[in-house]
């Protein structure tokens, strides 16, 4: 008897922790038509920083799926990765497939895991992407389903669509619906107040401060770039870098004042002994110190003499939003910087702690943007 009830309460959990598969058919964001077995049981990530975006869906067992990763989340987000790793130590025995770009991508690797679904990025940066026609001809000779996602090229286009495909393939488009509706519900509310904006600042958006001595790499008319915008403002390079990103004369910039400055972090308190240049923001950083590194960071030939600067309308924020759903509380906070009379009563901090506590499975721990006056 007792065997017998052994044996049925292992039956149920198998089939709470893998529901009964189906196939089938979507178009992901490269437009192409996948056909899959869902939900998805063992997934390689071909970039490690989606994985709290999986957590959105599947929360605390998201260990239970992710069976392979590449190296970015630890190498270029190692605070986050911290205060995952800390949490859930089995993080840190999920194989690597790669470190952090397409060329050191192993195939070999991700097979060996034996996953039934690769996540990739939309022409990803950091991991295999649609473009890797290599990479995507082995997965489909393997017999291994990939889909594309995107919440970095375009995130404003394709992060619901993104999401939605998630849901899908993971089984959990319950969990989908009810991010999206946080979600969509913030986004529209922004462009709802501003579709009668007629009076734009023009915003400079360097990227990746600190990284160079120089002054300054800044977003174009792609990634974060959107966000720009998105909350009502001009983009200074929008129309004069071809691309995503790319690097500004300081002679231009000097000449074309922007009328406010936002500079995206790459750093961390942890990361502050040994990359004192690079702005400090998110998990383990407090106001202060952000605000300081933020500061330390304006006093570089180009910045320095920006009018912004001088006038102390110069802000820093996260720069790993660029890759995640995530960003909705990062667009709140610029709405609020560019238009601080329409979005008077906003709560981007609200936003942000809402975002943690309903869609991670870990909590919010530092400030992700800060003002150069508090």
């Amino acid at each position: 008897m007792l065997k017998n009830l052994s044996i049925t309460f292992c039956l149920i959990t198998f089939a709470l922790l893998f529901p009964a598969r189906a196939e089938i058919h979507l178009t992901d964001i490269a437009g192409r038509t996948v056909e899959l077995n869902a939900p998805a049981q063992h997934i390689v990530l071909g970039e490690g920083r989606f994985l709290p975006t999986i957590a959105i869906l599947d929360g605390k067992n998201v260990f239970n799926r992710v069976v392979g990763m590449m190296g970015d989340f630890k190498k270029y987000d190692p605070a986050s990765w911290a205060q995952y790793s800390k949490k859930f130590p089995q993080l840190e025995e999920i194989p690597l497939i790669g470190s952090t770009g397409s060329i050191s991508f192993s195939a070999e690797k991700a097979f060996s895991v034996k996953p039934d679904l690769a996540i990739f990025g939309l022409s990803s940066g950091h991991g295999p992407s649609d473009k890797n026609q290599t990479v995507m001809d082995q997965f489909a000779a393997a017999g291994i389903p990939v889909i594309i996602i995107d919440f970095r090229l375009d995130p404003v286009v394709n992060t619901p669509r993104s999401i939605e495909i998630l849901g899908q393939v993971l089984g959990k488009e319950k969990e989908a619906d009810e991010f999206l509706n946080f979600y969509n519900g913030k986004m529209a509310s922004i462009e709802e107040k501003l579709k009668n904006v007629k009076t734009k600042p023009s915003v400079f958006m360097e990227t990746h401060v600190g990284l160079r001595p120089e002054c300054c790499s800044a977003f174009g008319n792609g990634m974060m770039g959107h966000f720009i915008e998105l909350t009502g403002g001009v983009n200074a390079y929008g129309d004069v870098i071809p691309g995503a990103a790319g690097m500004v004369n300081i002679e231009h910039l000097i000449s074309n004042q922007p009328d406010i400055y936002i500079g995206t972090a790459i750093g961390s308190a942890m990361s502050m002994e040994q990359s004192p240049n690079f702005i400090a923001l998110g998990v383990g950083t407090d106001e202060n110190l952000a605000r300081k590194s933020l500061i330390n960071s304006t006093h570089r030939t180009g910045v320095a003499q920006l009018s912004a600067i001088k006038d102390k309308r110069g802000y820093a924020i996260w720069h790993h939003f660029y890759n995640t759903p995530m960003h909705v509380a990062a667009v709140e906070a610029m709405a609020k910087w560019l238009h601080p009379e329409i979005f008077a009563d906003l709560e981007p901090e609200k936003t942000l702690k809402t975002y943690f506590d309903k869609f991670q499975p870990v909590d919010l721990d530092g400030v992700y943007w800060v003002g150069m006056t508090e």
